[in-house]
């Protein structure tokens, strides 16, 4: 995944004529960046709901192998593993930060924006382990999968509790920028 933090850089960077003309009128470039911002943002929140479907796709495919096997004991956790990951994917992708500030007319220091993508960062870290882990669930008849569903479901729980916490870093960068 690309880095997160070159995605408001990288987006600045590919402005066309009439936006860097725009540059030039007093007030236009705050609006400009605040619409840049939630650009970066509703991208990076895309990509990570996506990371979470293949997680998801992933979860789905070993269970069809256990059904496939005859091994249904285990569906209910596979099911709630499913329904779990759609809600944190669902929650990442439908994020409403209109009440956040982070889209309002402040100026938001480099440095804070850092530490925004540094949350990112680590909850890309977080989806990839994830992924390690549901990758690595036992196939049928390789041993019980149990212990290790109850674990990826509760790392998707921490997850779901880790996004929640992005709503107070927004609220700290934006009051450090006020």
């Amino acid at each position: 995944m690309p880095g997160m933090n070159d995605g408001y850089e990288s987006a600045r960077q590919q402005r066309n004529w009439l936006e860097r003309l725009g540059d030039k009128i007093p007030g236009y470039r705050g609006f400009q960046d605040r619409e840049l911002r939630r650009d970066v943002d509703k991208l990076q929140r895309e990509q990570l709901a996506k990371e979470l479907g293949r997680v998801k796709a992933a979860a789905r495919n070993t269970a069809r192998a256990y059904t496939d096997a005859g091994q249904i004991g285990l569906l209910d956790r596979f099911d709630r593993l499913d329904r779990r990951l759609d809600g944190v994917s669902q929650a990442v992708r439908f994020a409403d930060y209109g009440q956040s500030g982070l889209f309002d007319p402040v100026k938001i220091g480099e440095a804070d924006l850092d530490r925004l993508y540094q949350f990112d960062l680590s909850f890309v870290e977080e989806i990839e382990a994830l992924a390690s882990e549901v990758a690595v669930l036992p196939q049928p008849g390789a041993g019980d999968a149990s212990a290790a569903l109850e674990g990826a479901i509760a790392r998707v729980d921490a997850l779901t509790r880790r996004w929640a916490e992005r709503d107070t870093v927004i609220g700290d960068v934006v009051r450090a920028g006020s």
